[in-house]
C-alpha cells in the first residue's frame, strides 16, 4: 500500500493465527499517509494462501515459514523504492519475526533491517488460555504422528479485541477459518518456548527493536514479552517496550479512539530512523 508521496521507508507485515495481510483494518492506511509503504503476505496456510480445506492452516515446519518470510524480505531489498527496511509481526507472526531475528541462518538478512518490531508477540500464552503440561505433550506427540490433522480452535473474539465492530467482522471473515494442523500447533508453542527459554539468542547486528503489548492482553502474555525484551535485547541500543494500559491483543484495531493512536507510535517510530 502506496500513498501520494515517495516512500521513505518500507514496512513488511506478518499476521497472525488464522488473520490475513488484509486484516490491519486502519493501519496501513495511516502509515501510507505519512509515507511508509506497506506490504506483506498472506503466509501459507492462511488467508488467500488456503486455496482449500485440506490448506487451512497447513504452514509446514518452522523452517518453511522462515524461509517464506525471508524469501519475502529480501524480494523487498530488490525491488523499489530503495528506502529503509522494517519488519513488524503480530502475535504468532510477531513471534516468527523473532524467531527470524534469533536463526544464525538469516543473521545477515536481518542486520539488513532497519528495526524489527513485535505488536503483542505469541511468546507466552495468558495464563488463562495456556493448555496443560498434559496437554502440550499428547499435542507434540500428535503432532508428528499425524502432521497434517486438521483442529479447528474457535476463538473468542471478546478477548481478543474490544471493538465490538471488529468483533462482528472477526466472526463474519469467510478467511478467519481458525483451523490448524497439529503441526502448526506444536511448531507454534515450541517457537514460543525456545523464545521463552532463551535458547534461540538474538542475532548480532541487529540496528532497532519496537515492542508493543497491551496490559490487558487476554491472548498472548504481556509478561512473557516484557521477559523477553529485558533478556535478549540488552545488546540492541535503539531498543524500546511500549506498553498500552488496558488495551487488547489487536493493538492496531482496539477501540476506534485508539487506533490513530497506535498508528502514529508505529510512523514516529519508524520515521525517526530514516
Amino acid at each position: 500500500m502506496g500513498s501520494d508521496h515517495p516512500p521513505v521507508a518500507k514496512l513488511i507485515h506478518f499476521h497472525g493465527f488464522s488473520d490475513h495481510i488484509n486484516n490491519t483494518y486502519d493501519l496501513f492506511p495511516s502509515l501510507a499517509r505519512r509515507g511508509i509503504f506497506c506490504t506483506g503476505i498472506d503466509q501459507r496456510g492462511w488467508g488467500r494462501s488456503a486455496q482449500t480445506k485440506a490448506d487451512r492452516g497447513n504452514t509446514g515446519p518452522t523452517a518453511a515459514v522462515l524461509a517464506d518470510m525471508a524469501a519475502f524480505i529480501e524480494a523487498q531489498f530488490e525491488v523499489p523504492p530503495d528506502v529503509p527496511v522494517f519488519v513488524m509481526g503480530h502475535s504468532m507472526g510477531g513471534a516468527l519475526v523473532a524467531t527470524l531475528a534469533s536463526t544464525p541462518k538469516y543473521q545477515e538478512l536481518v542486520s539488513r533491517l532497519r528495526g524489527i518490531m513485535l505488536e503483542a508477540p505469541f511468546i507466552g500464552l495468558d495464563p488463562k488460555q495456556k493448555p496443560s503440561i498434559i496437554t502440550v505433550f499428547l499435542g507434540r506427540l500428535a503432532g508428528r504422528l499425524l502432521p497434517r490433522f486438521q483442529l479447528v480452535q474457535p476463538m473468542k473474539v471478546e478477548t481478543i479485541v474490544r471493538d465490538p465492530v471488529v468483533q462482528k467482522t472477526i466472526k463474519e471473515d469467510p478467511l478467519n477459518h481458525t483451523t490448524g494442523t497439529l503441526e502448526m500447533f506444536a511448531n507454534m508453542l515450541d517457537r514460543a518456548a525456545d523464545l521463552t527459554s532463551g535458547k534461540l539468542v538474538l542475532n548480532d547486528g541487529i540496528k532497532s527493536v519496537y515492542v508493543a503489548h497491551g496490559t490487558a492482553d487476554q491472548v498472548t502474555s504481556y509478561d512473557a514479552s516484557t521477559h523477553w525484551f529485558d533478556a535478549q535485547t540488552g545488546k540492541v541500543a535503539d531498543r524500546q517496550f511500549k506498553s498500552y494500559e488496558g488495551w487488547s491483543h489487536l493493538l492496531h484495531a482496539d477501540l476506534p479512539e485508539n487506533r490513530q493512536v497506535f498508528a502514529d507510535d508505529i510512523a514516529e517510530w519508524i520515521l525517526a530512523r530514516v
